[in-house]
């Protein structure tokens, strides 16, 4: 197909199509400033806003390729999830609600694990979609980053987990909440292996998801101006009803409480997690490792 089909109808239909977030495919407004953005240019900075810097939802294969060295990567196989363990129904199935989920992201459920490089040493990287029923936690997540750690303790590589998440899923009941537990479980093989365990949190990572496996990194690190806790800025009002401080449950907020460890850009996320990488293996082979104080200077030279 020569370029100028890409002029030619349908090509200009296609060019100017609304996607499923109802942004169009050529150009995507920013949520930061408003600001039109050229889509192949957000997207080769990306998904960062040049006009503010305000850091929009970024697609799993993207990051995965940002974060690997020469966007290589491969990925791990996962267990089957179980399909609608409590034969769950709202407004809609659950069956169906998952189906719809599969069909919009191609993919099984909301965790994706990969292997692959990052600044020349190997490295598993779990990362979460929020394009899938918001990142919701059941099962199948539980298995993932259970088999996430399995396959790092396997290799002798850290562990890098991405979080994006609305919490626990509702349509598995009990279920979904004994991930909690699980994922600790899963963070706790990192611990006895003597291997690095560093979260990276985005926005927005609530609920069920920050009272786990989000929050127990050896080092935690998160995007600019992410949304991280666990109950919305919004239900806590009402629940004390009382005004929330200017930026409450943002990272840099969190920065200066001692919940979050570092907010770095995404685009120095790879660099940043290298130099961690680099400092956290070397230490798990002497016998005094350094503080976390020092691991963070270490990692900011």
């Amino acid at each position: 197909m020569s370029w100028l089909s890409n002029f030619t109808p349908p090509g200009i239909k296609n060019m100017f199509k609304r996607t499923d977030d109802g942004a169009d495919s050529l150009w995507v407004k920013c949520r930061g400033c408003g600001e039109m953005l050229f889509g192949k240019d957000l997207e080769a900075a990306l998904n960062v806003c040049a006009n503010c810097g305000y850091h929009m939802k970024m697609p799993v294969e993207l990051r995965l390729k940002a974060l690997f060295d020469d966007g290589r990567y491969s990925l791990v196989d996962l267990p089957d999830p179980v399909i609608d363990p409590l034969n769950f129904r709202d407004e809609k199935k659950y069956v169906d609600r998952l189906k719809d989920a599969r069909r919009k992201t191609g993919r099984q459920d909301a965790m994706l694990v990969a292997s692959g490089a990052i600044e020349g040493r190997r490295a598993i990287a779990a990362v979460q979609d929020f394009d899938f029923m918001g990142g919701s936690m059941g099962m199948a997540l539980g298995e993932a980053l259970v088999t996430a750690a399995q396959t790092a303790v396997r290799q002798k590589a850290p562990l890098i987990v991405f979080t994006a998440s609305g919490g626990a899923r509702m349509q598995e009941g009990i279920l979904s909440l004994m991930q909690m537990p699980r994922t600790t479980i899963a963070v706790q093989m990192m611990r006895e292996a003597g291997l690095p365990y560093i979260v990276v949190l985005t926005n927005p990572t609530t609920g069920g998801v920050t009272a786990s496996y989000a929050m127990l990194g050896d080092v935690n690190l998160a995007e600019p101006d992410a949304l991280i806790g666990f109950a919305g800025p919004r239900v806590i009002e009402q629940t004390i009803r009382e005004k929330l401080p200017e930026g409450f449950q943002r990272s840099e907020f969190l920065v200066e409480k001692g919940m979050v460890d570092l907010v770095v850009e995404r685009a120095e996320m790879r660099a940043t997690l290298g130099r961690l990488i680099r400092v956290l293996m070397k230490s798990a082979a002497v016998e005094a490792a350094p503080s976390q104080e020092e691991i963070l200077g270490r990692a900011a030279e």
